[in-house]
């Protein structure tokens, strides 16, 4: 057992550290709110989007939702452990980090090595919706409508796309692809944007996955500060035996 002086000496040391680790856990359970944030925001601005990816692309908000639900949890029990002093609560908080970590570092890792496939599938896809048009309000038709719309593009390279379509050869070019809204450009090409789509919208996702990739990988460090606090904290109680009066 330590000694009564080294334990009086102790005690300012572990002070300082839970004070930071509170500091820190605080803001670490303000980051899960932000990704819970993003996730939301990436739900609601970024649907058209991954609509026209493969099925596993449209859960990376939920991804991003659910990890900052956990965030928040975990941020109120890293708070309750510190506030307690409990070694081993202390030890659990860090393994949870840890485990994190890893996580967001394996999904980072994999998101980085697959982005060309991303690129090809939205591609793809696009073309895939566009032959199937049909202006019915199924998800992949209006995804394509709101894409058009909202870019102000047409076709996946440009509007010559929509000629290889039964829908073109029925009706013509879609009100989406008009340059004043309202229009009703049929047949007539120079009422309709000559850009095409896939340019556009990698440029959208890029940027704005840009924005979630960066507060994900920011949030991954800052992690790597609260595992080596906790721990620290939990090693001082332990091998000086502090306790709370």
């Amino acid at each position: 057992m330590a000694s009564p002086s080294r334990r009086l000496q102790t005690k300012p040391v572990i002070t300082c550290f839970k004070s930071v680790l509170l500091i820190y856990t605080f803001i670490f359970w303000i980051t899960g709110v932000i990704l819970l944030a993003v996730g939301i925001w990436g739900k609601v601005s970024l649907e058209n989007y991954f609509s026209l990816l493969n099925e596993k692309a449209t859960n990376v908000p939920f991804v991003l939702i659910g990890t900052g639900t956990v965030i928040i949890l975990l941020g109120t029990f890293g708070c309750f452990a510190t506030c307690r002093a409990s070694a081993w609560m202390l030890k659990l908080y860090a393994m949870f980090l840890t485990l994190i970590f890893l996580v967001e570092l394996v999904a980072a890792i994999v998101g980085f090595v697959f982005r060309h496939e991303i690129k090809n599938s939205f591609k793809n896809n696009y073309g895939k919706a566009l032959k199937q048009y049909n202006a019915t309000g199924d998800y992949r038709s209006d995804a394509v409508d709101k894409i058009q719309t909202t870019l102000h593009c047409c076709g996946v390279t440009g509007y010559r796309d929509w000629k290889d379509t039964n829908y073109y050869s029925e009706k013509g070019f879609p009100k989406s692809c008009c340059k004043l809204e309202g229009c009703s450009p049929q047949r007539d090409a120079d009422k309709v944007n000559n850009e095409g789509c896939f340019i556009k919208v990698m440029t959208v996702i890029e940027s704005e996955m840009g924005v979630v990739a960066g507060i994900s990988f920011g949030v991954a460090c800052f992690q790597l500060i609260g595992i080596f606090l906790a721990y620290c904290l939990s090693r001082a109680i332990t091998n000086n035996q502090y306790e709370i009066v």
